[in-house]
């Protein structure tokens, strides 16, 4: 982070200050763990949490002054109606010191793996930051802008949400020159009601853009194909089917554990790679493919950064252990990114069976035995040879799988990881393909962990 003045905080906050502000602020923070000498601490308020009873720790560890919404004895104050909106504010007016091209990406599912591919194209003509893991929400993304100095030509920014409004205030803080949403699923469906509250939820990343901002949107997603804008903003449509579209992808083959396939635009073709697996990552590197287009960047060297993406950590990162092939899954779930991976088991490579290992999806609201046992028809529509659950819902994967005719033999459900981990034990053996699929909270790579540690 560059240097901001504190009265340049002020201004952009609108707070009140008794105190000299002729001082220099060289980094924010919202943890009291990362305060040194020069930090603004800002004091955000949770659930579970009050920062403003860490406001006077800040100025023992050397914060020069504090944002809250009240005095506190022994600390600086700087007074704001709300401290979450302040954080958002003070990251809107520093992004707007630099000269930086912005790409704003949200959506139900792909969105973390549509921002990485995003950031690799940009980065063939841009020095790009990017948005960290899943640093997505109004703490994080803000804390993502302050990286911004100088060097940097451009941003790739992934904005997630569960409630209205939230990608509103990101969208106006980050302020995108480019704007991606990949799908409209039922993720967070608990607090949002329907999918057509979703979709206008993501569209609220459009309330920070500029009027001629590009719009990114997957036409194979039925909801975003009917979107109706009123401005004259260019709309990119990308598809793996429909070829009536701005970009979209043919002759699609998986060889060994990635895929090729043949871009089509309006300039013309050219042949690209993913070394990934599955339709929706195919969808993911044209979403990228349409960004690299709106900044200008060469065909050649678009498909060579969507070549660099690689899968990390627990998103369908795919590894191969003492011969057997596992796919961890395991950072969340909702019924399209199930299905998304299912896909990805089908299509690696295994001379053996392929184990289906199933968590609950959490936050699907009052009908999520419903979704559930769908997504369990999506098994008996797969390859999988067997299907093994955990979680109180991940029963219904079992009923939906067993009502399109998957064998009940091949089903088990268990209570605990522990057993769930002696059970594997007992069936994987070279050249399987094991998929650990689930929530966060569900905890799968345990059991993974527990079968290769």
């Amino acid at each position: 982070m560059e240097k901001l003045s504190l009265q340049e905080i002020i201004s952009a906050v609108h707070g009140s200050y008794g105190y000299p502000a002729d001082v220099e602020i060289s980094d924010i923070s919202t943890d009291t763990r990362t305060i040194k000498p020069g930090s603004l601490f800002i004091a955000l308020k949770g659930e579970n949490f009050d920062g403003h009873n860490f406001a006077a720790k800040a100025m023992e560890l050397g914060a020069e002054a504090v944002v809250t919404e009240r005095p506190v004895e022994g600390a600086r104050c700087m007074i704001v109606d709300s401290t979450a909106r302040a954080l958002l504010d003070i990251a809107g007016y520093y992004r707007s010191k630099f000269d930086v091209k912005v790409v704003g990406v949200t959506g139900s599912v792909g969105k973390t793996t549509t921002k990485d591919m995003i950031a690799l194209v940009v980065a063939q003509k841009y020095k790009t930051l990017k948005t960290q893991g899943n640093h997505n929400n109004e703490i994080g993304m803000p804390q993502t802008l302050f990286g911004l100095d100088s060097s940097y030509e451009a941003a790739v920014i992934e904005m997630g949400m569960s409630h209205q409004g939230e990608i509103s205030r990101m969208s106006m803080s980050c302020q995108p020159d480019v704007a991606v949403i990949t799908n409209i699923g039922i993720s967070h469906i608990e607090n949002l009601g329907t999918q057509e509250n979703i979709l206008k939820a993501k569209l609220e990343i459009l309330d920070g853009a500029a009027y001629d901002a590009p719009l990114i949107l997957c036409r194979d997603d039925k909801l975003l194909a009917g979107v109706q804008l009123h401005s004259d903003r260019k709309v990119y449509y990308y598809s793996v089917s429909k070829k009536d579209c701005d970009v979209y992808a043919s002759g699609v083959k998986t060889v060994d554990n990635s895929i090729t396939f043949t871009i089509n635009y309006e300039g013309g073709k050219i042949a690209a790679q993913i070394n990934c697996l599955g339709e929706h990552n195919v969808k993911n590197a044209l979403a990228a493919f349409c960004v690299g287009l709106a900044l200008d960047i060469p065909p050649e060297d678009i498909v060579k950064g969507i070549a660099q993406f690689k899968p990390e950590g627990l998103r369908q990162n795919v590894t191969v252990i003492d011969g057997v092939t596992y796919i961890v899954d395991c950072y969340n779930a909702a019924p399209d990114s199930m299905k998304a991976s299912l896909s990805v088991l089908s299509q690696a490579q295994a001379d053996g069976k392929r184990i289906c290992v199933l968590g609950d999806m959490l936050e699907l609201g009052k009908n999520s035995k419903t979704y559930h046992r769908n997504v369990g028809e999506y098994v008996a529509a797969s390859k999988a040879d067997l299907l093994y659950c955990f979680g109180e819902d991940s029963k219904c994967y079992i009923e939906g799988a067993e009502k399109k005719g998957f064998a009940k033999e091949n089903c088990r459900h268990f209570e605990s990881r522990d057993d769930l981990a002696a059970a594997l034990k007992e069936v994987i053996a070279k050249g399987d393909a094991v998929l650990f699929k689930g929530s966060r909270g569900m905890k799968l790579e345990e059991v993974f962990n527990a079968l290769t540690k």
